[in-house]
C-alpha cells in the first residue's frame, strides 16, 4: 500500500482536490492521508472540515495554523506555525508522495516541510500566472521544490518546463474543478432556491472577490468601487461568496456583509456554498464578477461571461468568455454592461473552455502510481532548454 498525502487548506482547494482523493479512497493499492488545515479549521470560515467529513472521507489530521490575524505580519507567523505542524506530520506519518494544489501560502510551508522530509510531491495547477497576487511567486516556488506537475494548459506545461523541471515529469491533464462541472449532479432551481434563501431573477449575478496581495490598502477602494456599480443597478440580484484569509480579506468580508444586509431584497452573502451548491449556483447565473481564478477557470464551461476586474488574475490565460477591466467606477460600469449585454452572452454560450480536458483526475492517479511503483529520484536534475 502506497500512502498518498493530500493536504488541504481552503474550501475551494478541497472542491478541486475531490475527484482525486475519491479515487485515492477507493483504490486497493494506496491508502489515503487527508492533512486539513487553514480555513477549513476556522468558525470564521465556516468549519469547513465538516464538509470533508459528510462526504464520508477520513481526515487522518487537522493541522491547525491560521492566527485571527489577516495582517502581514499575521499571515507570516501562520505560516510559521504550519511549518512546525506539517513538519511534526511528516515525520509521523511519512507518506509516500504528498499531493498540494495551487498557490497558496498554507501550501508553500507543506511543500517546505515535505522537501526537507524528503518526501516527493505531486503538484497540480503549476505554471500559470498571477501577476497581482503573492501567489506568483508561491507557485513558482512550489514547483521548484516539486517532482511530478500537473498543469492545466500546453502552455502552463511549457512554463513549467521553462522554470528546470524535466518534461517527462510534466502533464497538461486539464483543470480538475471542469471535471466536477461534468460528473457533479448539480442541483435543481427550485431545490437550490430553497436551500439558499434565494430566488434567481433574470439578472442574477455571482460576485467573487480577494484582495490584490501585491498592493497595499487597496482592497476597500476597490470593492467599494463595484459595490458602488451593483447599487446603481436595481435590477441586478446579486449572490456574494466571501474572501479567503489573505491580508485584507477581512476587509471585503466586512463590506459584502453590510452592503447585502442592507440590500437584503436582492442580494444574499455565503462564507462557504461549498463546491455542489457553488457551481450549482452559477448554472442560473448571467454572469460572474469579481477577480477569483474560478471566474475564468469554471465559469466558461456554463456558458456565462466574466467580468475579471484589476490585476489579481492579471497574465492567466482566459476563455473568449472572460472581459478584463481596471478597477475604477467607469470601467466596471462599461464592462458590465457589455458582459450583460444579449450579444456578448449569445457569444458565452458557444465558447470552448481552454482548461477542459477529459478524465483529468484518472491521468493524475495513474502518473502518481506508475511513478511510486517504479521510484521518484527525489534528487532533481534542472532541465535546461537549449535556445538557437
Amino acid at each position: 500500500m502506497k500512502k498518498i498525502c493530500i493536504v488541504t487548506g481552503t474550501r475551494a482547494e478541497y472542491g478541486l482536490l475531490k475527484p482525486v482523493i475519491e479515487k485515492v479512497h477507493k483504490a486497493e493499492d494506496m491508502e489515503l492521508q487527508l492533512a486539513v488545515t487553514g480555513m477549513h479549521l476556522s468558525s470564521e470560515f465556516g468549519l469547513t472540515y465538516r464538509e470533508i467529513e459528510d462526504d464520508g472521507y477520513p481526515i487522518s489530521s487537522k493541522i491547525e495554523m491560521l492566527l485571527s490575524s489577516d495582517t502581514t505580519v499575521g499571515i507570516t507567523k501562520s505560516m510559521g506555525v504550519a511549518l512546525m505542524g506539517f513538519a511534526d506530520y511528516f515525520e509521523e506519518n511519512r507518506p509516500d508522495i504528498v499531493v498540494i494544489l495551487g498557490d497558496r501560502y498554507e501550501m508553500l510551508m507543506v511543500a517546505s516541510a515535505a522537501m526537507i522530509a524528503r518526501i516527493p510531491i505531486a503538484h497540480i495547477h503549476g505554471g500559470e500566472k498571477t501577476e497581482g497576487a503573492v501567489d506568483e511567486a508561491i507557485r513558482h516556488c512550489i514547483t521548484k521544490m516539486s517532482h511530478l506537475h500537473f498543469t492545466s494548459t500546453e502552455e502552463y506545461r511549457n512554463r513549467v518546463i521553462q522554470l528546470g523541471e524535466q518534461p517527462q515529469n510534466v502533464y497538461n491533464v486539464g483543470a480538475l474543478g471542469i471535471e466536477s462541472i461534468r460528473m457533479l449532479k448539480l442541483m435543481q432551481k427550485e431545490e437550490l432556491e430553497r436551500d439558499l434563501g434565494f430566488v434567481f431573477k433574470e439578472y442574477t449575478i455571482m460576485v467573487t472577490y480577494h484582495p490584490v496581495t501585491l498592493e497595499n490598502m487597496t482592497s476597500r477602494e476597490q470593492f467599494a468601487n463595484l459595490l458602488s456599480v451593483i447599487d446603481k443597478h436595481k435590477d441586478i440580484f446579486v449572490i456574494f461568496t466571501k474572501a479567503n484569509s489573505d491580508t485584507d480579506g477581512r476587509i471585503i468580508n466586512y463590506m459584502i456583509d453590510e452592503y447585502a444586509a442592507n440590500n437584503s431584497d436582492r442580494c444574499k452573502a455565503f462564507t462557504s456554498l461549498g463546491q455542489l451548491r457553488y457551481l450549482s449556483v452559477l448554472q442560473f447565473c448571467v454572469a460572474v464578477v469579481g477577480n477569483s481564478s474560478s471566474g475564468i477557470v469554471e465559469a466558461p464551461s456554463f456558458g456565462i461571461p466574466t467580468v475579471n476586474i484589476g490585476d489579481r488574475q492579471k497574465g492567466r490565460s482566459s476563455p473568449e468568455s472572460v472581459v478584463h477591466c481596471g478597477n475604477s467606477v467607469e470601467e466596471i460600469e462599461k464592462f458590465l454592461k457589455l458582459a450583460l449585454s444579449k450579444n456578448f452572452r449569445l457569444r458565452a454560450r458557444k465558447v470552448e473552455n481552454i482548461y477542459e480536458k477529459a478524465g483529468t483526475s484518472d491521468a493524475i492517479i495513474k502518473v502518481i502510481r506508475d511513478y511510486l511503483n517504479k521510484g521518484i529520484n527525489i534528487k532533481k536534475e534542472f532541465y535546461d532548454i537549449t535556445y538557437d
